[in-house]
């Protein structure tokens, strides 16, 4: 009576996957050998232009340290060359001054102006004359 009762449902036809044909099945496997190749191919020439940037740049590092190096060697030429050229410079203006020219003069030649005395320091002291 109260049992449970199970429902039956009339059986289901299966249904089966269409069959694709051998010749789509083929193109099918083609076309993945196909594109595999190709991607191989692409990874290959890839590799292969890294290999040749890396082997490049194994080269190129050297001569782009020496290039520095020889930089740095002619920045600092080049400051010691413009302290020496401003030495000149100052070293010209004051030659060709018009009113240094009575200083130039006692320093390079032993000229002095008639109304300047001369000193003279001997090393030793002269005795006491009585």
């Amino acid at each position: 009576m109260n049992a449970i009762q199970h429902s039956f449902s009339p059986p289901q036809p299966i249904q089966e996957k269409p069959h694709t044909s051998r010749h789509k099945r083929n193109l099918r496997e083609r076309y993945c050998r196909v594109v595999a190749m190709e991607m191989s191919l692409k990874i290959g020439v890839n590799l292969i232009i890294a290999t040749v940037t890396m082997c490049s740049l194994a080269r190129l590092l050297p001569y782009h340290w020496s290039q520095q190096e020889k930089l740095r060697e002619i920045r600092t030429q080049e400051k010691l060359m413009k302290e020496n050229v401003d030495n000149l410079t100052v070293d010209f203006s004051r030659n060709f001054d018009p009113h240094q020219r009575k200083t130039i003069m006692q320093e390079q030649g032993y000229r002095f102006s008639p109304n300047q005395l001369r000193i003279v320091w001997s090393k030793y002291p002269q005795e006491k004359r009585q």
